[in-house]
This record gives C-alpha cells, structure tokens and sequence, in this order.
C-alpha cells in the first residue's frame, strides 16, 4: 500500500509473485487433506468439509489481520519520519552546495550503496532518516523493492524529490512539505487500518453467521437419521422445509454481503501501476482462494443445503 502525495491512497499490490507459488494457507491444506484416503477415513468427512467450507473466511481474516499490522508499522514509520525531520535545523544552503546531478545521485541510491559520498549534511540527514523508518520496515524492500527517489516519489509526491534535488539541502519550506506530507501519509495509513478493522468485523460476523447455519444444517441431518426408517414421512417434510429456511438465510447473507461490496469501508483515489484496484483486490487478489471469500463460502454452504434437501425429497418421495 502507498499514499501518493501525502494524501491520496493507491492500492499497489505486488505485481511479481512467484513463479511456482506454493499455497500455504488453511484452505489450501484442507483441501489437500480433503482427498487424501488415509486422512478421509482417519476424520469425520462432515466435520472436515464444514472447515474447509469456513477456511475462505478465515484465511481472509488472517491475510487482513497481517495488512493491518503492515499498514499500522508504515503508519508509526511515517510518524516517527515526521517526528525526526521535523526536530534538524533547517537552513539556506551552504557554501558548499552541491550540484543537482550530484543532490540527485545522492537521492536516487539505493539502501547501502554508499550514499554518504555527497551532499548537504542535513539532506543526508533526511534521506538517513527515511532509510532508517520507512524502508526499513521488514515488508517494505519485499514488497516494492524501490530506490529511495522511487519511494520518496511514490509515497510524499514526485515534486518531493524534485526539491530535494534540486535545492541541495533542507530549506525551511522543504521541511514544512516533508513534515506535512508525511503526517498525511500517516493519517491515510491510519483510515486504511480502520478500513481493514471493519472488514475484520464484517468477516467475524460472516464466519459466525456461516457456522451457525452449517450447526443447524448438521442437527436437521442426524435429527432425521435418529428416526427409524419407516417412521420419517412427516419428519422428512419438517427437516426439507427447514432446510429451506437455511438457504434463505444464505440467501441473505449473501444480499448483505453484496451490498458491503458495493459500499466498501474506503474508496479513495486508485492506480497501482496504471491498473485500477479497489479495496477488496487490494486485500484479497494476492490471497490463495477466491477473490470473494465470504460470497466463496455462502455458495459452497448452499450447494450441501441443496444436497441435503435433494437427498430429503427423495426419501420423501420414496416413502423411506
């Protein structure tokens, strides 16, 4: 995630995975799990498939619980940048300014390469800080993989690092932008991470919903197995009917979860690379499974609500 020009937030999702990307998520492994004999007849098939049913969900509460805490360390980053230019001493530049090729080279290096050959003291100042808060975030170089100029240009706005070029040293203006664009940045990490927790919430409240009905499903299920065959004609037609019910309140939740869809926590301005990304991409398109994980799990819970359904009506209609 980036904040462009300290204010509007671009969704930037990594764009190279890896070549032959390994699933390494709850889903992944219960569905692996799912067609393996051994462990087939070892567990409970109901029970396994009711967790692989409910994996969606949970594999997106804790992808959302890990973008949050990213997005809450670049927040403290930002704050702590903010904090540290704020308290340099700013002055006009120095007899010995340096050159725009040369305030540029010093701006455009990478981490290490030996950026301390040149420049103003207090610009380097200022470029050893950000190293030292925003890039050093253990996800950062991981994730975006920029220079310092890239960084600087993609996160307070490309006129940052223009100025920081071109004046060879931390002018008092200079400082007012970096210290305003920073909080602002750190202001928008602050709403993106409020954002999530909503999300987060509305995933609890899914996951309970979920469960609750599959309980239900399950209890109708061996409420009619308990029954001596020849003696379930009327119980059949009460557990087909309650049966319904349930899909009418998967029906439901899946309405409701549309809805969140289309009115998501937080819709700023978005371009990661040139391509549109919206909230839930920005969370869930680097996630093994669906895109949708709640919509994923509604549909695999009312596929087995109309097995069971179908299953019933035969029975019915067999007079068993």
């Amino acid at each position: 995630m980036s904040v462009n020009r300290g204010g509007d937030v671009a969704f930037r999702i990594p764009s190279e995975p890896a070549l032959e990307p390994e699933c390494t998520s709850l889903s992944c492994e219960l569905s692996a799990a799912a067609t393996d004999p051994g462990v087939v007849t070892a567990v409970a098939l109901g029970g396994l498939l009711a967790l692989l049913t409910f994996a969606y969900v949970r594999d997106a509460e804790t992808v959302c619980r890990r973008e949050r805490r990213r997005v809450m360390d670049e927040h403290d980053a930002f704050e702590e940048f903010a904090d540290r230019v704020a308290a340099l001493d700013p002055c006009p530049a120095e007899t010995t300014e340096p050159s725009a090729f040369a305030a540029t080279q010093a701006v455009g290096r990478r981490r290490g390469a030996g950026q301390r050959a040149v420049g103003d003291k207090r610009l380097r100042r200022v470029l050893d800080t950000y190293r030292d808060t925003v890039m050093s975030l253990p996800h950062y170089t991981e994730e975006y993989d920029e220079s310092v100029a890239e960084s600087l240009a993609a996160e307070l706005g490309p006129d940052t690092t223009v100025s920081l070029a071109s004046n060879g040293t931390l002018s008092p203006g200079l400082q007012s932008a970096l210290v305003d664009r920073s909080r602002r940045a750190a202001a928008a990490r602050r709403s993106l991470g409020d954002a999530i927790g909503v999300e987060l919430d509305a995933l609890d409240d899914a996951d309970a919903t979920l469960s609750g009905i599959d309980r239900r499903r399950r209890r109708l299920d061996q409420h009619l197995e308990g029954i001596p065959r020849g003696r379930r004609a009327d119980a059949s037609i009460d557990v087909w009917e309650r049966l319904g019910d349930l899909e009418a309140e998967c029906d439901d939740l899946a309405d409701d979860r549309q809805s969140t869809l289309r009115n998501p926590p937080m819709s700023p301005e978005r371009v990661a690379g040139g391509v549109e990304a919206g909230f839930y991409e920005y969370l869930y398109e680097p996630m093994d499974g669906p895109d949708h994980p709640v919509l994923a799990s509604v549909a695999t819970l009312v596929d087995r609500i109309r097995e069971d359904r179908d299953r019933v009506a035969r029975r019915i209609a067999d007079g068993v």
